[in-house]
């Protein structure tokens, strides 16, 4: 054997060893836990035969606590960049098998390069989280790599998308690597997100509660609202992620792509003028007005399961991706409160800082109100609407089709906060408040002086409906750009994305705006 061959025995063996990750028995363990392994993950996510591997020698230089006598591959995470449906994306790819995917100083900086590398090349990134926390035989260097990742996370943070997918555990420090990102999809059965497990909360605080409902994804997904999307398994989240990124460009330098589509941009939808009912006060299901205008129906819904008073998700208008915040009047009728008002504004600035035109449909009748709503905050977090829209320079585009109450008026866009075009339906109900409340407070004194006080409050109710409660005195002042048939919708908006579709907006220098946190 040549000096050369010994050589690449020696390359190959060690490139074997890392290959396997934590040997055999940990990967079938990790198997029988319904989990696919990190490099199995990788190789169904990214296109045929694209992915390359960075630092897979990296290895840790601890000696305390016999760690000096432990082999962790790769330091239990896979990073690297390949391609998805043609376009470059990075990743990080914790592997459970090598030391329970411990975070410690090498697994820091591969995960910390990763994030950097993908935003200095502009191309999204992927994390997939699988970890059994902080390596904590490393102590300080572990403590300090959590800052490398969280400071690197942050800095690339709007300028290409990140999405985290939450496959296995992710308890203490870890858990703001996918809270940090701007999308969580989480595993239903193996994704487990906290602050600090349940043993360590039984220590600490003497609370006794089960790994599910401290950290599943009900504890995500319909509580705390920072689960955008469930899935029943690794393929499903890795399918999800991949569609997910097909709305977004690679970075905040491009527009998002547009696909062709079949679907006629003009379609007249009849069916929309028979699905919302004239009484203001009747639920009905916002979604089923979204599938009629979208493209092919297909939308994609983020935190579907929070705040369900407000819909938000991704959908496309004649192949071009767009975000949608809509109302859903079949939940708390349709009303912004606190989690909807947050779960919104976050949606809105992602939307803007990625190049994606943004819809607004509109059946609001106000915010929440009530000594709950204001002692918790209702006002400084029904701001994070009005700075988000504020803010925004995509195309924005507002449909009143019902309710556009007060405050909700340009909570949920209108002229005032920046909308490019705002249509409204016939039937819209656009004014102050509603005629109801502003009779009992204009009239108050006439009612109750009145022989007949009901029949005096109807009368006035009915004048200040037909004098205000109606789109037509927002038409004539120029607040709302026109007046059109339900059936009309898809047509309008689409030829509205059309004109949009090179808006630039020049404003004043300055870092961010102040927005109410």
């Amino acid at each position: 054997m040549t000096g050369m061959n010994k050589i690449f025995e020696e390359y190959e063996k060690r490139r074997k060893k890392i290959v396997e990750m934590g040997g055999s028995k940990a990967v079938e363990k990790q198997k029988s836990r319904g989990k696919m392994t990190a490099r199995e993950r990788i190789e169904y996510f990214f296109d045929s035969d694209t992915f390359m591997e960075r630092w897979p020698f990296m290895k840790h230089r601890t000696t305390a606590f016999s760690l000096d006598k432990r082999d962790i591959p790769a330091e239990g995470v896979v990073t690297g960049y390949g391609k998805v449906d043609g376009r470059y994306i990075a990743v990080a790819a914790e592997d459970y098998t090598s030391l329970a995917g411990t975070f410690g100083e090498g697994h820091g900086k591969k995960f910390s390069w990763a994030l950097d590398f993908a935003k200095e090349n502009r191309m999204p990134f992927v994390g997939m989280n699988d970890s059994g926390g902080a390596r904590l035989q490393e102590g300080m260097d572990t403590l300090e790599a959590y800052g490398w990742c969280f400071r690197s996370q942050i800095l690339a943070s709007g300028i290409i998308p990140q999405i985290a997918l939450l496959m296995g555990p992710c308890l203490g420090g870890q858990a703001y690597h996918p809270i940090m990102q701007d999308f969580l999809i989480q595993c239903k059965n193996t994704g487990f997100m906290g602050i600090a497990g349940p043993a360590f909360v039984k220590t600490q605080v003497g609370e006794e509660i089960s790994l599910e409902e401290l950290s599943g994804y009900r504890a995500h997904a319909v509580k705390s609202g920072q689960t955008h999307v469930v899935v029943e398994n690794d393929e499903e989240a890795l399918d999800r992620a991949r569609e997910l990124l097909s709305f977004f460009p690679s970075n905040n330098g491009q527009k998002p792509p547009r696909i062709k589509t079949e679907d006629n941009p003009e379609r007249v939808v009849l069916d929309l003028e028979s699905l919302v009912p004239v009484d203001p006060h009747k639920a009905y299901d916002m979604h089923e007005i979204i599938a009629k205008i979208i493209d092919d129906g297909y939308f994609f819904e983020t935190l579907g399961l929070y705040a369900r008073n407000i819909i938000t998700g991704f959908a496309r208008f004649n192949g071009r991706p767009a975000g949608i915040v809509a109302n859903q009047p079949s939940w708390l009728a349709g009303c912004i409160d606190i989690d909807a008002a947050d779960k919104a504004a976050r949606f809105i600035r992602f939307c803007d800082l990625f190049n994606i035109p943004l819809i607004s449909l509109q059946d609001c009748p106000g915010y929440r109100i009530g000594s709950e709503a204001d002692w918790n905050g209702m006002l400084r977090h029904g701001a994070k609407l009005l700075y988000a829209w504020a803010d925004a320079t995509v195309p924005l585009i507002s449909i009143l089709m019902r309710k556009s109450y007060a405050g909700a008026h340009y909570g949920m866009l209108d002229k005032s906060i920046g909308a490019d075009f705002v249509f409204a339906w016939p039937n819209a109900r656009v004014t102050i408040v509603g005629a109801s409340t502003a009779a009992s407070v204009i009239f108050a004194k006439e009612i109750r002086d009145a022989q007949n006080p009901e029949e005096i409050k109807a009368k006035r109710v009915k004048e200040y409906e037909e004098l205000y409660e109606n789109p037509y005195r927002g038409a004539e002042r120029g607040y709302i750009d026109d007046i059109i048939l339900p059936r009309e919708t898809r047509k309008y908006i689409n030829r509205a994305l059309d004109l949009l579709a090179d808006k630039e907006v020049t404003r004043p220098w300055r870092k961010y705006s102040n927005i109410n946190l």
